[in-house]
C-alpha cells in the first residue's frame, strides 16, 4: 500500500480532487451557517434589545457583528488546510445573557475598562444582575481547552486560574462607580468536571442558574413573506459560575493569619512564628490586603512537600509596603515637582521612573500569580533588615502595611545553603545576599528579587539559581 500510496497516477489525482471538493463545500456550508446565524443575531438585537437606554452598547454589538459578516464575506475557501472559525458563538452568549430579564441596567458591553491611566481590563458585560453590580466574562471555548495553569514554560498562554486572579485582583482595584459585587463566569460550552473544581475549591465560586442554561435558543426571522428558522443554539450545557469579589478580599481570609504556628527546621530546631495582626484602625488598602491573603496560611504546615514555599528579599518586601504601589501615584503626581525634588533630592529621577512603572504596570497584580497559594517565608537577617527600614524611611502607613505583610510570612533562621556558602565572597557576591538567596535555595524555594545584580554574577559563576524578578519600588514616607 505504501509504494501506491506515493505513485501520482490519474486515480490518486481524481481522488485528492473530490476529496479537496467535498472539504470546500463543507467549509463554504459552515460559511453561509454562520451568515445566517449573524443576520438573525442582527434581527435579535435590533427586535428585543430595543429600549434607547441600550443604544450604546447595541452600536457595539452591531460593529461587531458586521465586522465578522465582512470577515465571512471576504473569506477565502481556496485553501483547504485551515478550519473555520468565527465569534459568531462568543457574540450569540452575550446577547443571551442580555436577554435574561434580571440583567437590567447594562453599562457596557464588550469594551476595556480602566483599573489606571495604563491599565485596563477587558469585561464582557457590565451591568446590574438581580439588582447589585456584576461584571460578566464570556467563554465560547471548547471545554477540554481550557487550562488551569498557564500552558508552557511562559506566561503568555495565561491559565483560567491567572485570568481569575487578575479579573478579580481588578475589581478591587477599580473606582467605585464600576466597581462590582460579583463576577460572573459564563462559559457557554460547560466546563471539565476537574477545573470545575478547583475554581469552586479556591475561588468560592457558585453555580448560577436564572435561566441562563436554555436548552434551545432560537429565532425566526421573515424571509421571502415566511417565517423560517435560520439559527439555534442551545445553552443546555452552560456552565456559570458566579464569585463574590468580597471573598477574594483579606476581610473573610486573614483571621487565620493571627494564630501562632510553629514549624520544625531540617535539623529539629522549633521555628517560632509571628502573630497579631494590624490595627483594624489603619487603611491598608484592598490590593495589599488581597496579595497578602492570596498567600497559603502556615497553619498545620508540617513539611516542604505539602505546599510550594516562596522567599522575599528585602527588594520585594518593600516594593510591597511601599507608598507607589498602594494609591500614593496620584498624590505623587500632584506634588509640585519643586517640593518632590527638594523632598527627594537626588532620587526624584529614580521615584518618578518607579511612578510610571507602577502606572504601566503594578507590583501588586504582578505579584499575585506569582505567590498565589504558596507559603511565604523570610530569612531572620532580611527582617531584620526590612524592619529597620521601614521604621527609618517609610511613613506610618508603610509601617502598618510591613507589620501586616510580615504577619502572614514565616520568619526561619539563616541556614544558607552549602551552594551558595561555596561561593566567594566579593563586591558583587556579598555575604549578605548569599545568606538571603541561600536560605531560599536550603528550603528550594524561589527567591523574590529586584537585585538582579546579584543574580548575573551567581550566573556568571556557572551556577543555576531559582529566582523571580520584579521591578523595584522604593519607601516613600507614606
Amino acid at each position: 500500500m505504501i509504494p501506491f500510496l506515493k505513485r501520482s497516477n490519474n486515480n490518486t489525482v481524481v481522488i485528492e480532487a473530490k476529496g479537496g471538493e467535498l472539504k470546500r463545500k463543507k467549509l463554504e456550508m459552515e460559511r453561509e451557517e454562520a451568515k445566517r446565524r449573524c443576520t438573525s443575531l442582527k434581527h435579535r438585537i435590533q427586535t428585543f434589545i430595543a429600549t434607547p437606554q441600550k443604544s450604546s452598547w447595541k452600536t457595539t454589538l452591531l460593529r461587531l457583528i458586521n465586522s465578522e459578516l465582512s470577515f465571512l464575506n471576504r473569506l477565502s475557501l481556496s485553501n483547504n488546510n485551515f478550519k473555520l472559525s468565527t465569534n459568531i458563538g462568543y457574540l450569540e452568549s452575550i446577547v443571551h445573557i442580555l436577554e435574561n430579564p434580571l440583567v437590567t441596567s447594562v453599562s457596557r458591553v464588550c469594551k476595556p475598562i480602566s483599573i489606571s491611566s495604563k491599565l485596563s481590563v477587558y469585561i464582557d458585560v457590565i451591568c446590574s444582575f438581580n439588582g447589585k453590580p456584576v461584571w460578566f466574562v464570556v467563554s465560547d471555548r471548547n471545554p477540554k481547552y481550557v487550562s488551569w495553569e498557564d500552558s508552557g514554560n511562559t506566561r503568555n498562554l495565561k491559565g483560567l486560574r491567572r485570568k481569575i486572579q487578575e479579573l478579580l485582583f481588578a475589581a478591587l482595584e477599580a473606582s467605585v462607580m464600576v466597581r462590582p459585587c460579583s463576577v460572573v463566569l459564563f462559559f457557554a460550552n460547560g466546563l471539565e468536571s476537574c477545573v470545575l473544581e478547583k475554581v469552586r475549591d479556591e475561588f468560592g465560586a457558585t453555580n448560577l442558574g436564572f435561566g441562563f442554561c436554555d436548552f434551545f435558543d432560537c429565532e425566526f426571522v421573515d424571509e421571502l413573506e415566511d417565517w423560517v428558522t435560520v439559527m439555534g443554539r442551545s445553552f443546555e450545557k452552560a456552565c456559570v459560575l458566579e464569585i463574590k469579589v468580597e471573598s477574594f478580599s483579606s476581610s473573610n481570609r486573614i483571621a487565620d493569619s493571627r494564630r501562632e504556628v510553629k514549624l520544625r527546621d531540617k535539623d529539629g530546631e522549633m521555628l517560632t512564628g509571628l502573630s497579631g495582626n494590624a490595627s483594624d484602625d489603619v487603611k491598608l488598602g484592598d490590593s495589599l490586603c488581597a496579595l497578602v491573603a492570596a498567600l497559603r496560611s502556615w497553619s498545620g504546615f508540617s513539611g516542604v512537600e505539602e505546599a510550594e514555599l516562596v522567599n522575599f528579599d528585602t527588594t520585594a518586601l518593600v516594593a510591597i509596603v511601599s507608598g507607589i504601589c498602594n494609591g500614593g501615584i496620584h498624590r505623587i503626581l500632584d506634588t509640585p515637582e519643586s517640593e518632590l525634588r527638594s523632598r527627594f533630592k537626588g532620587n526624584y529621577e529614580f521615584m518618578i521612573g518607579q511612578v510610571n512603572a507602577e502606572m504601566k504596570k503594578p507590583i501588586h497584580m504582578e505579584l499575585m500569580p506569582v505567590i498565589s497559594q504558596k507559603r511565604g517565608m523570610v530569612c531572620q537577617s532580611v527582617c531584620s533588615e526590612f524592619q529597620e527600614l521601614v521604621s527609618m524611611c517609610g511613613g506610618p502607613n508603610e509601617r502598618s502595611r510591613a507589620e501586616h505583610l510580615l504577619n502572614r510570612l514565616r520568619v526561619v533562621p539563616d541556614c544558607p545553603s552549602e551552594r551558595l556558602t561555596s561561593l566567594p565572597t566579593t563586591r558583587k557576591l556579598a555575604s549578605k545576599n548569599k545568606v538571603t538567596f541561600g536560605t531560599g535555595d536550603y528550603w528550594h524555594a524561589p527567591t523574590i528579587t529586584a537585585n538582579m545584580a546579584f543574580v548575573r554574577a551567581v550566573s556568571q559563576t556557572g551556577m543555576s539559581l531559582f529566582t523571580i524578578e520584579h521591578t523595584p519600588r522604593a519607601l516613600v514616607g507614606d
